[in-house]
């Protein structure tokens, strides 16, 4: 968990001061047509690509706000068609990033909203169109919670308007590849292509590992420093630490993990695929995601426990407990929610390596080569869901769980680096305690990437 940058990023002041069109939230940029947060970008594909049909048990016209954009969802997908969001800008393809960046809003009629908005304009598509969804309801959160009248569950309401579309998402890229020469990589992976059309009601079958999955996964897991921190968190019993030490201390795991990432490129298998520019640009706008990745991984036990141990011997003051903002208490909240969900899935070490390489093939990063990029990303993305299929066949669904867990850690990691300096150790001390204090079974049960995983 990462507290300053030792990188400049540059930055377009103007767009720091956008607010997103739908709910107010502070603008990323231009989304299908209009200026967006990233909420309400991956709400609306979401809403599109999986031909939602909501309903609102008011009277169509619910506040939309930053808090309360989650409470409607109807509301929400009728304000984002309102506003311009152009559903023909989402790439059929599933993958991140705009068909055309040169799509603009667009005006609809009332009768094509009202067709939308009841699902009738879905129906009307034509069969080869679909996007399917491998027989599940809704993959928009990692609890996969809708309740009735449409109220998100609270397990996903943290989650729901930041993670990764994936329904049909490999029934998308088999349409796109089936008809085509393929490289090595997808030639190796053919059942993932079918997929979509397995039936979630079919008993999971036992079968192999293809070939080359195994090694890519393999040589992943080589190039992490796997060996624990050598940051000291060791202190004395009746010991009172302040906020500056508890400052400094963080600054130097920061150090130390942010040196692990840097060590930890140079030994990535595809390192010579990518130039030194493209490393360089990577590793400064995903470097924050990567540590906090790391941290609730194979760093979990030291920063849950020997860390845990350090900060609850720090009191904060009145002034520092009434002067935390609110964008901290959402931090915390989305962090301990992260927190219970990787020790619910106990990731191992396999799954940890793929989703941070992964992570850091984004394509969408400014300044990248995107198409080698995307090339990578696929890859490993097929190569994790091959690996845990086949380590995991009666979860099936964990394969989503997974992936839906970055985007939240990328929404976290760009909220985090906002936070005032002075509020960190409150945040990392309540965050902490609050992770221990709720799971009393943690140290004595597996840890996330502890138990050792077995390969083929």
């Amino acid at each position: 968990m990462l507290i300053y940058s030792p990188f400049c990023l540059c930055a377009d002041d103007t767009a720091d001061q956008r607010t997103c069109l739908i709910c107010g939230d502070r603008a990323t940029g231009l989304h299908y047509g209009i200026i967006s947060c990233e909420g309400c970008k991956g709400f609306f594909k979401r809403s599109i690509c999986n031909k939602r049909v909501y309903r609102c048990s008011r009277d169509k016209n619910c506040e939309m706000s930053r808090k309360q954009r989650n409470r409607c969802q109807y509301c929400r997908l009728l304000k984002c068609l309102q506003m311009g969001m152009n559903r023909k800008a989402i790439r059929e393809d599933g993958m991140p990033g705009g068909r055309n960046k040169s799509i603009g809003p667009v005006q609809i009629t009332e009768e094509e909203i009202e067709r939308i908005m009841s699902g009738q304009e879905f129906k009307e598509e034509a069969p080869d169109h679909t996007w399917g969804n491998n027989g599940d309801s809704d993959h928009s959160s990692p609890s996969n919670g809708v309740l009735e009248g449409n109220q998100p569950s609270p397990a996903s309401t943290l989650s729901s308007n930041r993670s990764v579309e994936m329904n049909g998402y490999t029934a998308a890229l088999r349409d796109q590849y089936i008809n085509t020469s393929m490289s090595t990589h997808y030639q190796l992976l053919p059942h993932l292509f079918s997929y979509a059309t397995q039936s979630s009601l079919l008993a999971p079958q036992p079968r192999g590992l293809y070939p080359q999955s195994h090694p890519l996964v393999m040589q992943l897991v080589a190039a992490e420093d796997l060996a624990p921190l050598a940051t000291p968190m060791l202190i004395e019993d009746d010991y009172k630490v302040t906020q500056v030490e508890l400052f400094a201390l963080l600054c130097r795991l920061a150090d130390e993990l942010l040196f692990r990432q840097i060590s930890w490129i140079k030994k990535l298998p595809f390192f010579c695929e990518l130039s030194i520019e493209d490393y360089t640009c990577l590793l400064s706008s995903t470097w924050q995601e990567l540590i906090l990745l790391s941290c609730l991984t194979i760093y979990s036990a030291q920063v849950f426990g020997d860390l845990a141990d350090i900060t609850a011997k720090y009191t904060p003051s009145d002034d520092e407990l009434h002067g935390f903002s609110e964008d901290g208490m959402d931090v915390m909240e989305r962090l301990i929610y992260l927190f219970r969900k990787f020790h619910q899935l106990k990731i191992s070490n396999e799954e940890y390596a793929c989703m941070k390489a992964i992570n850091f093939l984004n394509q969408d990063i400014r300044g990248s080569n995107s198409t080698q990029l995307e090339q990578l990303n696929k890859r490993y993305w097929y190569v994790c869901q091959d690996y845990t299929e086949y380590k995991y066949p009666h979860q099936p669904k964990r394969f989503p769980e997974i992936m839906m867990c970055l985007p939240e850690i990328r929404c976290i990691a760009g909220k985090l680096v906002n936070i005032p300096l002075e509020q960190l150790p409150l945040l990392f001390k309540a965050v902490l305690h609050s992770c221990k204090s709720s799971l009393t079974s943690y140290r004595t049960g597996p840890l996330p990437c502890v138990a050792a995983s077995t390969g083929n």
